[in-house]
């Protein structure tokens, strides 16, 4: 508590340090409320059951993969949830579909460049977290 000038006892003001302080970055132009909404629309998406299993293995390799290899890698998932979240994931531009018109059918799936950012800001987040999980 500091005093005023007519002798009355005030709070004193303490300024943080910002994050544009200490690292030089910025987030004008950046409105809270929005970016609110934003990551309210990535968690509907990326963080539903299954989502993460799917990505993982197509991070993994630069071949497409076969909708059978998921139904053998997701175990505990049916084939209506893994399709759900396929087709949420081609819709998003996340995936993209090609169906073979061959018998038995073939259907094969690879990430989109707007996948492959996303999986990449992924590793980033789980190498964030192998980082200060050693230290806490």
């Amino acid at each position: 508590m500091e005093t005023n000038a007519r002798g009355r006892r005030t709070r004193r003001t303490i300024e943080l340090p910002t994050i544009q302080d200490q690292l030089g970055c910025t987030f004008d132009g950046y409105d809270a409320g929005s970016l609110m909404a934003e990551t309210a629309k990535l968690r509907k998406l990326v963080m539903k059951r299954g989502t993460l299993e799917i990505l993982i293995p197509l991070c993994c390799t630069t071949n497409p993969v076969r909708y059978m290899k998921f139904r053998q890698t997701l175990r505990g998932f049916s084939s209506k949830t893994l399709a759900i979240r396929l087709k949420e994931l081609e819709k998003g531009g996340i995936l993209e579909r090609q169906a073979y018109h061959e018998i038995p059918p073939r259907v094969e799936y690879r990430l989109t460049t707007k996948g492959q950012e996303l999986v990449e800001s992924v590793i980033s987040l789980v190498q964030w977290m192998r980082k200060w999980s050693k230290k806490g």
